[in-house]
């Protein structure tokens, strides 16, 4: 979102940089990242240092901060995208059961 109704992130926060997980790669973690890690791309004040860059992963680019996701606080933010992650995690097959697959 741009204009005067855009919403800007936390200073610091970095919520989004650490609750979700990646699947492409990203320099550091070729093999994406796991939900709960921080970013290697965080820099010490919680800033994308790929920010602009082409190797950032088109998740992240996509991103925007509201606030819904940011809540009032870090800590809103934080279990916010750690709920999100966990109701779109890929489920296995062993999750289903036999009843589910036909068994």
């Amino acid at each position: 979102m741009e204009g005067p109704e855009a919403f800007a992130c936390r200073p610091g926060c970095a919520a989004c940089c650490i609750a979700p997980s990646i699947s492409s790669p990203i320099p550091g973690l070729p093999e994406g990242k796991p939900a709960g890690l921080a970013c290697p791309a965080l820099d010490s004040q919680g800033l994308c240092i790929l920010y602009g860059d082409p190797r950032r992963p088109p998740v992240c680019s996509s991103l925007r901060a509201d606030p819904e996701m940011c809540g009032t606080s870090r800590e809103e933010a934080l279990a916010y995208l750690a709920r999100l992650e966990e109701l779109t995690r890929p489920k296995s097959l062993s999750d289903f059961g036999p009843q589910r697959m036909g068994k």
